[in-house]
């Protein structure tokens, strides 16, 4: 076994969870309110608007599973597999899922495609963060880039329209692939944002809210990963920022955990997340995939 290679991808899918979980105590509050209410939020507490248990995770990482779950499931054709884990998933009644998708699933009647412009057009728009939080098993899964690509860019479509959302989640995964390689993180993202609107924008702190809509989620995730030093440090950046702080903490943290691999996830975040089992098992299932000959 490649012991680096497991790591990442271990590091990756973890990193979704913890992101995910530490910042689902936090969303939808203001900065303000964190801090009148946690001072500085570092712990998977729980509570939240949703009432989480204390390690459960949101739609950001049972999403995420769902499309792993579908590439191990048929890796050459995987939509129909993920398409059918995701209403599964929403047959459960989940406490938190995007608007964008809860309109798709709603309407989908056997065309994701379809569902996916009607929605567009129904809402006025489709450009939030739902396809870009969920996407990251396509770059731990695929050897062949090209592959990586089409199924990145298959999974968003299923759910949103806009071209920015496919953009956004092209991106992540070539950067994602880029780590996995063990390049350097900020030549990384650096090579891959290149020529796009955010080439400029993720030094400085940006001056926009940290919310659902795709490209100001995408700005503050390469912000926060290109200024902060280790995996805690950007996990907890992002929980701290409220809004859609779940979402930016697991896009986020899933890029950490590939870097800094698993071995860097503080053990007490590791170890707090409740659907460890799972994650375990799909890991080893997308480690297969990928070093398969």
């Amino acid at each position: 076994m490649d012991n680096k290679y497991f790591d990442r991808i271990k590091g990756g899918l973890y990193g979704v969870a913890v992101g995910d979980a530490l910042g689902g105590t936090t969303e939808f509050m203001s900065t303000r309110e964190i801090e009148a209410k946690f001072g500085y939020l570092a712990e998977i507490i729980g509570g939240g608007v949703w009432d989480l248990e204390p390690g459960e995770v949101t739609d950001d990482t049972m999403m995420t599973l769902c499309v792993a779950a579908g590439i191990i499931e048929n890796p050459a054709e995987p939509m129909e597999a993920i398409g059918r884990l995701f209403m599964e998933w929403y047959q459960t009644r989940p406490k938190d899922i995007g608007n964008i998708i809860r309109h798709v699933f709603r309407i989908y009647e056997g065309d994701w495609l379809e569902a996916a412009f009607i929605a567009h057009i129904d809402m006025g728009q489709s450009g939030g963060n739902g396809s870009l939080m969920r996407c990251l098993p396509a770059a731990l899964a695929y050897k062949d880039p090209a592959d990586m690509e089409r199924v990145t860019i298959l999974q968003s479509r299923m759910t949103h329209y806009d071209p920015r959302c496919a953009d956004a989640c092209l991106m992540y995964n070539r950067i994602a692939w880029r780590l996995m390689q063990g390049e350097n993180l900020r030549a990384a993202v650096m090579a891959e944002v290149a020529g796009s609107e955010y080439e400029h924008m993720i030094e400085a702190e940006p001056d926009c809210p940290a919310s659902g809509y795709v490209v100001h989620t995408f700005r503050w995730v390469l912000h926060i990963l290109l200024n902060t030093p280790d995996f805690a440090g950007v996990v907890q950046k992002a929980a701290n920022l409220g809004n859609d702080s779940d979402t930016i903490g697991a896009i986020a943290g899933g890029l950490a955990g590939i870097y800094y691999g698993y071995e860097g996830i503080p053990a007490r975040y590791a170890e707090a997340i409740l659907i460890k089992e799972r994650l375990d098992r799909t890991v080893s299932q997308l480690y297969a995939l990928k070093t398969s000959s």
